[in-house]
């Protein structure tokens, strides 16, 4: 079902009080994106808590930066969102947030990247640190430049995460998977051992991603 401008401006508020809540974006911090089409894309409002946002503060923006529409300013980290929706047609949201197990890894310079969950592995595959770059610069876009490609979360060195997928629940979704395996990972380092999953299994855990992802494409014949 194809979502009118009202029904991804909703979207929006609603997912961003439930970063808000979770304590992902506290303060104002954090922002959350959609792509509407090719030609516009609807971001969050720079200075304003996630946690009351209203359908109105959003701003549509052009795929260059330039702003369309809005009575607020789009956020500061708006070239992030756009250089990852110009690095993956495939992509229709973007979340980024400061959850604070996953962030405590990016400002520690530890990426979460170790084999050792099953399906965290199959959902999110490495979460891989990138190089601090200033917020509400270019350097930020520029230091996630070589990881968008292959991932679909990364880790903001002494930042923050940003996660995106096909639609906001994808991108929400990744963005609490990297914080739960942050705590599993935190829970192993404290345990002082981790048991880490073979390349054998690791692969069959890829050829069990290739056959899940075929089949969720498959219509379900009518009973």
């Amino acid at each position: 079902m194809v979502k009118s401008d009202a029904q991804h401006r909703a979207d929006l508020g609603h997912y961003g009080r439930l970063l808000f809540e979770k304590g992902f974006c506290p303060a104002t911090s954090g922002n959350l994106s959609v792509r509407l089409d090719p030609w516009r894309i609807l971001i969050t409002p720079t200075g304003v808590s996630k946690g009351g946002m209203k359908p109105e503060d959003m701003v549509v923006i052009s795929p260059e930066g330039r702003h369309r529409f809005g009575r607020r300013n789009a956020s500061s980290e708006k070239d992030m969102h756009l250089q990852i929706y110009r690095l993956r047609p495939d992509v229709g949201a973007v979340v980024h947030a400061h959850p604070p197990k996953a962030t405590s890894f990016a400002c520690a310079g530890i990426p979460l990247d170790q084999p050792i969950a099953s399906e965290f592995s199959m959902a999110l595959g490495a979460v891989p640190l990138a190089r601090y770059g200033t917020p509400g610069t270019p350097d930020v876009a520029a230091a996630l430049e070589e990881l968008v490609p292959r991932h679909t979360a990364i880790l903001m060195g002494n930042h923050g995460v940003v996660s995106y997928g096909k639609d906001l629940f994808e991108a929400h979704g990744k963005m609490e998977l990297v914080e739960h395996f942050a705590e599993i990972v935190q829970g192993t380092l404290l345990a002082g051992r981790q048991a880490e999953l073979s390349p054998d299994e690791l692969r069959k855990l890829n050829e069990a991603v290739v056959r899940y992802n075929a089949g969720a494409k498959q219509p379900q014949n009518p009973t």
